[in-house]
């Protein structure tokens, strides 16, 4: 009897397990699914958007208004790059050559939209990285330490926090070069050399960021510290500091987490700005110029970047919630 008893026992545990699987192989393959639907219809609203932009592309791409290239030289430009067909063959050529990998030509910068980009990518996702982790280490520090604490404290916290989160990024950016570039000296004013010239970049994303992190953060704990599992916790005889980062702030920072993954896209859009700015190299600039030139590969090809880095954000939050908080693992799988 016992012997059949561990039989149904691990027949039903395999049953189990294969489901689990299934259903985790499931959700992927809807994942998959849906981030491929997301960059097609990424590139299909670039697409038409440029073609709706008033401006010339083909003397954008030969100098600008100020150009006077000859018919011949429009033609053969406008031959090059496949200008003369009907809007709707273009589409079709464009996305078809996006299927199989190929980003194609820049019009302005005449290389491939891929070795452009790769060029570019590593300082704005250094840029991207560096504001996150800021964001977060000045959100926790506000919300830890004023929390709960005296009236006055946590009321210059709530403040500070609220501000930060209206300050605009550029005018940040703006107000940060003037007075510890060009008035103190501190840092340097623009470029990308060393860790110094990152540190007015990164306060100029991360701060308003830090702001509306603490303000979520600061609501969660809030909330945490009135639940029955902080009673028992300080009953056993933990400190403060202990129940704080130790048990509630587990629960509170759920929320900013599922903030930062809609932080990273904001923050690529954000950096076309600051990076312009701070004259430093990365995608926001090359966004910035490939839209201002109507370089449609380009302008599509850093599109497709941008939503790519945001999907993978988005599923990097729900592993982090998972790891964070074990209880979810049974809502994934």
């Amino acid at each position: 009897m016992s012997s059949v008893t561990v039989s149904a026992a691990g027949t039903a545990a395999g049953l189990l397990s294969r489901r689990r699987i299934g259903s985790a192989g499931r959700r992927v393959l809807s994942r998959v699914l849906a981030a491929v639907l997301v960059l097609f219809a990424s590139a299909t609203v670039t697409f038409f958007a440029l073609h709706l932009t008033p401006g010339d592309p083909v003397r954008a791409v030969l100098g600008g208004p100020t150009a006077n290239p000859s018919p011949a030289t429009i033609a053969a430009t406008i031959a090059e790059f496949g200008l003369d067909q009907p809007l709707h063959v273009q589409y079709g050529l464009y996305m078809s050559r996006l299927a199989s990998g190929n980003l194609g030509m820049s019009f302005s910068q005449r290389q491939p939209v891929v070795d452009v980009i790769a060029a570019q990518v590593g300082p704005t996702l250094q840029l991207m990285a560096s504001s996150i982790v800021v964001a977060w280490l000045l959100a926790l520090a506000s919300v830890m330490a004023t929390t709960r604490r005296h009236p006055l404290l946590q009321g210059l916290g709530s403040a500070l926090e609220t501000i930060s989160a209206a300050l605009p990024q550029f005018w940040l950016a703006l107000v940060l070069l003037a007075i510890f570039a060009f008035g103190l000296r501190w840092f340097p004013p623009q470029g990308n050399q060393g860790a110094l010239s990152l540190v007015l970049p990164t306060l100029a994303l991360a701060l308003p960021l830090a702001g509306f992190l603490a303000q979520v953060t600061r609501e969660s704990l809030e909330l945490a510290l009135d639940q029955p599992f902080i009673l028992s916790a300080r009953t056993r005889g933990l400190s403060d500091g202990a129940v704080r980062w130790r048990h509630a702030l587990r629960h509170a920072v759920l929320p900013g987490i599922s903030l930062s993954a809609w932080a990273v896209g904001s923050l690529i859009g954000n950096a076309v700005l600051v990076e312009v700015i701070f004259s430093r190299q990365g995608l926001g600039r090359v966004l910035y110029q490939a839209v201002t030139r109507q370089d449609m590969p380009l302008t599509i090809g850093v599109t497709l970047l941008v939503t790519l880095v945001y999907i993978l954000a988005s599923a990097a939050a729900d592993l982090i919630f998972v790891l964070v908080d074990p209880r979810l693992k049974a809502q994934h799988l």
